[in-house]
């Protein structure tokens, strides 16, 4: 009688392990599936910035180039190219 009851008391133990067990696996696995969303949510924040970079360098060099600084002097500054007769030549000797 008494190792009928040990046994039931063995069984009650590893149900209750397994049960113990089945809610450590579901528990692991929602929270592997929400930093894995999260994770991927980072990676296409990431993307999107990269991408952003390479458009602002794109604008920058754009910005930038001559053709571009030489139009706004014109325009905006009417700044213009000196005649021959308006440059002057400065010695790189000095005494």
């Amino acid at each position: 009688m008494s190792e009928i009851r040990g046994n039931k008391w063995l069984l009650a133990g590893l149900w209750v392990l397994v049960m113990v067990s089945s809610l450590g696996v579901v528990h692991t696995t929602q929270q592997s599936r929400t930093l894995t969303a999260k994770l991927e949510q980072a990676q296409r924040h990431r993307d999107e910035l990269r991408y952003e970079q390479e458009r602002l360098l794109l604008e920058r060099g754009a910005w930038s180039a001559y053709s571009r600084i030489e139009q706004i002097a014109r325009e905006d500054l009417n700044m213009r190219a000196p005649t021959p007769a308006e440059r002057v030549l400065v010695s790189a000797e000095r005494k």
